[in-house]
């Protein structure tokens, strides 16, 4: 009986070392700090909902011409606590500064109105520019994360 314990013990050693070798192998392999998310709101229903995974590819400026009209991205938005994962409408170029970036329109599939204007050093505007862009969706897991998204809300962590 005493054995018994060691074992399941062992097992479960085994099984938390093994996750965060996967975890770690997909943040090398996406090129992004987050590549498993948890949906935490209902704005892009019937696409991703609350407590759906999703699983991301990091984008920068080398990349960020593999974001397309339709594709969903996740980008942070200043001051908001969590990162905003909604699909683009419409891509643009906008002046920054001397500069001219691309911008993404961008809402929520449940949202009936774009996203609001977004703050740059050089003013409002109407989309989300490049080097707010952090992550594109390639999959998503339904439903597997709504047990750790439960037990942070119930804890107050989030």
């Amino acid at each position: 009986m005493d054995e018994g314990w060691k074992k399941d013990l062992t097992w479960a050693l085994i099984a938390v070392i093994v996750v965060f070798i996967f975890q770690f192998g997909l943040k090398v392999a996406l090129h992004t700090d987050s590549p498993l998310v948890i949906v935490v709101s209902g704005s892009m229903e019937p696409v991703f909902y609350r407590g759906d995974v999703v699983l991301l590819k990091g984008i920068n400026e080398d990349n960020i011409d593999d974001v397309h009209v339709n594709d969903v991205i996740v980008y942070k938005r200043p001051g908001y606590e969590y990162p905003i994962i909604h699909r683009v409408r419409e891509i643009s170029l906008v002046k920054l500064g001397n500069k001219t970036e691309k911008c993404f329109l961008t809402w929520g599939d449940n949202n009936w109105a774009p996203d609001p204007d977004y703050p740059t050093p050089y003013g409002m505007v109407p989309c989300v520019p490049a080097y707010a862009v952090e992550d594109k969706a390639l999959l998503v897991f339904p439903k597997i994360g709504l047990i750790p998204l439960e037990i942070r809300e119930w804890l107050g962590l989030g």
